[in-house]
């Protein structure tokens, strides 16, 4: 009878076929090197569904040999397509860059701004970047402390618009002042209070996007990125103008004509945020220890806790006026107040089939798949 391996000659084997997994795993990404260079020289997608889904389904169909879930083997195969991804895109910036245009960030400095000046060089944009905070900071190519240090804006085929939401339609109007050549893109998460200043560009003949990211500054930018696109004009048009100028393979770009969407905001992002920071505010007036609720946390709760502090530790004033300047708060407040006196009027007087029915249909309503 063979010797028992002791746990610490188990580490040791572990380890070593870690090592070989790790040596494995640098073969593949040398691989997805030469395919993203492959890729870069000849402009086709990085992303192929298709492909994803096959090593995904080989994996799941593996999992049973290795004595783990399918949905383990999928979660370990979808890592190493992010990174194999990443790969890709990383070693292709070179060749796209010479295919890439030159675009002008106003409010470079910004979270948001040095997202975007990062996510649009590795896409393969050259970038100057605007600022009045560069004027402390150290000098550096493509950084300007105010526009008007920049006496040509022509050498320019975007503009983006990353300052605060409540300057950008004074930003907006000092640019239109300039006659740009190039499209100017605005990402406020708000937009009616845009839209004189929209109409001014219109009728001064400057193209503007209005982009909104459904994303904050600590997004990857090697998964899926949501923008929706509110149109003024022609869908079709408007996504050709931006689609050239994200040109990235997890952009998941959702059109909707910009009357509606503020509205849509309101709901999708303005009751998002209030029920986060209503939870973190209620939880204060608790009188409760932070400690004792975390020792005692549910799973329901942990989640909870974690989308709240999410939201409660991004920037207090742009949340404010993702509240304040949405024409269509008072409808989204109203429901909220609704909605609870609907479950605590159910739960005093123990009206079971009520609360019932409003969490069925609560739950038909949110278990449904995107829009195509």
């Amino acid at each position: 009878m063979s010797k028992r391996a002791s746990l610490q000659e188990l580490r040791e084997e572990i380890a070593a076929v870690d090592r070989a997994i790790l040596e494995l795993l640098h073969r593949r990404m040398e691989l997805a090197a030469q395919v993203g260079r492959e890729k870069a020289a000849t402009g086709k997608p990085i992303v192929v569904r298709d492909v994803e889904h096959a090593v995904y389904s080989r994996a799941r169909e593996y999992a049973a040999d290795c004595g783990v879930s399918p949905e383990v083997m999928e979660a370990i195969f979808s890592a190493i397509v992010r990174g194999s991804v990443e790969r890709q895109h990383r070693v292709g910036v070179e060749l796209r860059a010479r295919r890439g245009g030159h675009v002008l960030i106003l409010g470079g400095a910004g979270a948001m701004g040095r997202w975007f000046a990062n996510f649009l060089a590795l896409v393969g944009h050259r970038v100057t970047a605007v600022d009045p905070r560069f004027a402390t900071a150290s000098a550096a190519p493509d950084r300007y402390p105010c526009l008007a240090e920049l006496a040509d804006l022509d050498r320019f085929d975007t503009v983006l618009l990353a300052v605060p939401l409540h300057r950008t339609p004074e930003v907006l109007d000092e640019l239109v002042a300039r006659s740009p050549r190039a499209l100017v893109v605005e990402i406020a998460s708000i937009k009616n209070h845009l839209a004189s200043a929209l109409e001014r560009a219109a009728a001064a003949g400057v193209r503007v996007s209005s982009l909104h990211p459904m994303f904050g500054p600590s997004k990857s930018p090697y998964s899926t990125l949501t923008f929706v696109l509110a149109c003024r004009e022609d869908p079709a048009v408007e996504r050709q103008r931006v689609e050239a100028f994200l040109r990235h393979p997890y952009t998941n770009l959702v059109s909707v004509p910009f009357p509606h969407h503020d509205r849509l905001m309101g709901w999708s992002l303005g009751l998002a945020h209030l029920t986060s920071m209503l939870f973190g505010i209620a939880l204060c007036r608790s009188g409760l220890h932070p400690a004792e609720l975390l020792a005692c946390a549910s799973t329901t709760f942990s989640r909870q806790a974690a989308t709240a502090l999410s939201v409660l530790s991004e920037d207090p004033d742009l949340y404010l006026d993702i509240q304040r300047l949405n024409p269509h708060r008072d409808e989204v407040y109203a429901a909220a107040r609704q909605a609870l006196e609907v479950v605590a009027e159910a739960v005093a007087r123990e009206d079971r089939p009520r609360f019932r029915d409003e969490l069925a249909a609560a739950r038909a309503l949110l278990d449904q798949e995107p829009a195509g």
